[in-house]
């Protein structure tokens, strides 16, 4: 590291003062904005420099590492239209609550304010999707605005930072110190919450726990296993956050995300209490906010969050309790039941429910993706990672696969299509020796599929699943249900995807029948090379619930 009394240009000083705080990897998209920023990653062997072929890309990536490792992901874009296709990692980082930072060029201090050559205010474009949206306009305080870049991303609800780098300030030189590494900062339950909560579960007779955001390290997780097993609590999650609790565990009963088990939907009605760790209790989570009554809800609410604004903001909870969840289930769980659970019947079918709705109906086309599935369940590794992108497929992997830590499942709850392909790349380059299986559709495949050449750049080698069914499948589900036969924008068409894969030089399958896919996929691990192995679908099986003309009739039938 340089010396502290040593001149630099601010963007040696930028540099240093990410390495301060434990940046190991960067993901960018290089821009002559940011030249003295990249000229001083050139003196940074310590830290990875991940080159990206697209900024939505590359935000996605560094969103994924936020989600993986807990401290903030950082990305460099350029300024105008880099900013802007980086602003779908902002925005899935701040439904998410996940640590980022976003460095965005910008045009010289002397330009400012006259649309200068790809000029936005950033502070403006980026307030809306962003915890703390600034410009470092002094390079002595790069320093100071680091820091607290980190310690805003990282503490409370953690979310994004996007700090934007006027040109000329990158290249002053000044004489300033570097400050110490952050600390996060989460708040804690007291005793006397703690207190109420044994004794709101004690006295409940159908209990259930929702977990979800972020902030869920694996010694959380076990602490999170431990309390409900030895309470014989049922626990559901919020969407997307199903690596939250060992699916194994007999308390684990299944997720509240797109298509439901409608069986869990009747257990959450029927609850008496809901204690709530973590989520935020939004649209999707509570089925469009008719899950559960608003803005009093029929149960009792114990609602755990880092963030006291979430609070109250939909539900009133009857004990609202501002804690990060980690440190309030590590607080928790050292806690005994009083007497014995007299909800154990109550869980125990909660428990059958899950596994029942873990069995794939039976299928007689060519390719059936639940039999796919459930041989992927047994097939990952424990610690295998998942990512998973926007669309109908997605019910497959969140559905029938099993999640257990230090397995991780990665998707955005902001349900942004191009997230999977992005995210496999920046979880192999985090976790090189674990197993990562991506799952996409074609049409998500088609917005972010070109950072296959990052993974061959880098040598990361996810294995990306490509489901295709020649049209963007969700919305032409919705079609189907509101305007039956009157198909619009929602076909498709498509590349040989295996053979695009192998011009990059990757791995590339094709498979049209289930017996083909597990010789594909072994190929593919054998292979050692970022993989893609085409799933070709009938479009007909448009969820793992229902077909396309099964939709079609019954809205007919309802005209």
């Amino acid at each position: 590291m340089s010396s502290t009394s040593q001149p630099r240009s601010g963007g040696q000083l930028l540099v240093d003062s990410l390495r301060v705080h434990g940046a190991d990897r960067a993901f960018c998209v290089a821009g002559e904005s940011y030249l003295e920023v990249l000229d001083a990653f050139h003196d940074a062997p310590d830290i990875e420099l991940v080159t990206c072929r697209q900024e939505g890309g590359a935000a996605n990536m560094a969103e994924a590492a936020g989600k993986l490792t807990g401290r903030p992901g950082i990305c460099f874009v350029t300024r105008g239209p880099g900013a802007c296709n980086a602003s779908i990692g902002v925005h899935t980082a701040m439904q998410d609550s996940t640590p980022m930072i976003l460095f965005v060029g910008q045009v010289a201090r002397d330009q400012a304010e006259r649309e200068a050559f790809q000029e936005i205010d950033y502070r403006r474009m980026f307030s809306p999707v962003a915890k703390w949206a600034a410009q470092i306009d002094d390079a002595a305080r790069i320093p100071e605005f680091v820091s607290r870049a980190f310690h805003v991303a990282t503490s409370g609800r953690p979310g994004p930072v996007v700090l934007a780098l006027p040109e000329d300030m990158l290249r002053d030189t000044v004489t300033v110190p570097l400050t110490g590494r952050f600390t996060e900062v989460q708040a804690h339950p007291g005793a006397a919450d703690l207190t109420r909560v044994a004794d709101l579960l004690s006295a409940a007779e159908r209990p259930l726990v929702l977990v979800g955001g972020s902030g869920w390290t694996d010694a959380a997780c076990a602490d999170l296993k431990r309390f409900a097993e030895a309470w014989h609590l049922p626990v559901c999650s919020s969407f997307r956050r199903q690596d939250v609790l060992d699916n194994t565990s007999p308390s684990w009963i299944g997720d509240l995300g797109t298509g439901p088990n409608p069986k869990l939907l009747a257990r959450v009605k029927q609850s008496d209490l809901l204690l709530v760790i973590g989520a935020r209790l939004g649209e999707m989570t509570t089925q469009g906010y008719e899950l559960i009554d608003l803005p009093e809800t029929s149960q009792t609410l114990i609602h755990v969050h880092a963030s006291a604004e979430e609070l109250g903001r939909v539900f009133r909870p009857d004990l609202p309790i501002q804690s990060g969840s980690a440190p309030f289930i590590a607080a928790l769980a050292g806690r005994v039941p009083t007497r014995s659970a007299p909800w154990r019947e109550w869980t125990e079918g909660a428990r059958g429910d899950f596994l029942e709705w873990l069995e794939p109906a039976s299928y007689d086309g060519a390719l059936d993706l639940g039999a796919v599935s459930v041989w992927l369940r047994d097939r990952l590794p424990e610690d295998a990672i998942v990512t998973i992108d926007a669309g109908n497929f997605s019910g497959w992997a969140q559905r029938f696969l099993s999640y257990r830590r230090p397995g991780r499942q990665l998707g955005p709850t902001s349900g942004a299509m191009g997230y999977s392909v992005p995210a496999a790349v920046a979880a192999k380059l985090v976790h090189r020796d674990r197993m990562v299986v991506g799952f996409v559709g074609d049409g998500g495949f088609q917005m972010s599929g070109q950072e296959l050449a990052t993974a061959m750049h880098t040598g990361a080698a996810p294995i990306i699943l490509l489901f295709n069914n020649g049209m963007f499948g969700t919305i032409r589900m919705h079609q189907e249900k509101r305007y039956p036969d009157r198909v619009s924008a929602t076909a498709l068409t498509n590349p040989d995807f295996a053979a695009l894969a192998q011009s990059y030089g990757a791995f590339g399958a094709v498979v049209e029948r289930t017996e083909q896919f597990a010789p594909a996929f072994e190929a593919a691990v054998a292979s050692g090379k970022a993989a893609v192995i085409e799933l070709r679908m009938d479009p007909e099986v448009i969820t793992t619930r229902t077909t396309l003309s099964a939709l079609r009739q019954q809205a007919l039938a309802q005209r």
